[in-house]
């Protein structure tokens, strides 16, 4: 078993070219800091603006912390790979599905994992699902891009809207219910979060209000549901989790309409780790400081087989 020591060389990846790329600056930043206040001795920041950037002589672990493009495609871990570099999260063949949403949700519907009905569309295709419904472009994280549609009129101008990160998306039935969140570390699901945004849905905007101006969101960990709730949720959370196939840590984003079972959304392989973000809060409600938490996705990463392009 590799030891994570506090002299470990360790470089943390953060930036990316992706819509993103200014909450990965943060979340890398806190990790930065977090790990050198747990005394981690050689911890290197690393901006990476290219698909194969250069990693200091003697890197022992990469830490990615980049959301979207080249951090959580696949395509960083690929590269990472061929180099030898043991890093953070899910594998390559695992990040590869998990950034598309469309083979997200063909894995889930091949795992029996309870999901929004959908469709693929590629424009000028419209959809045949009925109204109210919503759309996705397929690579996109934070929910940029997302559009909920309820009227033929919304409809043409969110695909316009829309097409503007691609001619293909995926479309899903709308289901009204409490926005939920699973953070899944090493196989164990987390205290559900119940997400309350202050104006619309959980959009780029209100998950970073201070960044990007939305009116932001509540949040109640845990989230207030009753037992049978509960764990429903979890055991949701983790089936979809498992037919994906995902090593490490990620979080699974779902929706529990009253009186019935919840439905999920997506992954995500790298959730964001802010000081605002849903998986270090979750980790707080079971007691594990911010910098425990860090240090432990290292450890488990530093020592897990992953699925592999």
């Amino acid at each position: 078993m590799k030891t994570l020591k506090k002299n470990t060389p360790i470089s943390l990846l953060m930036g990316g070219p992706g819509s993103e790329r200014e909450v990965s600056l943060v979340s890398g930043h806190a990790v930065l800091e977090a790990l050198r206040q747990e005394g981690f001795t050689h911890v290197s920041p690393v901006v990476v603006d290219s698909p194969e950037p250069p990693i200091p002589d003697g890197t022992e672990l990469c830490y990615n912390l980049i959301h979207g493009t080249y951090g959580e495609d696949g395509g960083l871990q690929g590269y990472l790979e061929k180099l030898h570099i043991p890093y953070t999260g899910a594998g390559s063949a695992t990040s590869r599905l998990c950034f598309d949403k469309i083979l997200t949700k063909e894995a889930f519907v091949k795992a029996g994992v309870r999901t929004p009905r959908s469709e693929v569309i590629e424009l000028p295709a419209r959809p045949s699902l009925p109204l109210p419904l919503v759309i996705k472009p397929p690579c996109e994280g934070s929910s940029v891009g997302v559009e909920i549609v309820r009227t033929q009129e919304e409809l043409e101008a969110a695909l316009q809207r829309s097409a503007r990160f691609g001619t293909r998306m995926l479309v899903e039935e709308f289901v009204s219910g409490k926005e939920l969140t699973v953070a899944i570390l090493d196989g164990t699901a987390l205290p559900v979060i119940h997400i309350c945004p202050r104006s619309g849905f959980y959009d780029f905007k209100n998950k970073y209000p201070s960044m990007y101006g939305g009116a932001g969101s509540d949040y109640i960990c845990p989230a207030d549901l009753t037992e049978e709730q509960t764990k429903a949720v979890q055991e949701e959370a983790l089936r979809a989790y498992r037919s994906a196939g995902v090593e490490v840590y990620g979080r699974v984003d779902l929706l529990l309409p009253e009186n019935a079972e919840p439905y999920v959304l997506e992954i995500n392989t790298i959730p964001g780790m802010t000081g605002s973000s849903l998986f270090p809060k979750a980790a707080k409600a079971v007691g594990m400081s911010y910098g425990e938490l860090c240090v432990r996705i290292a450890e488990i990463s530093l020592n897990c087989p992953r699925a592999t392009a």
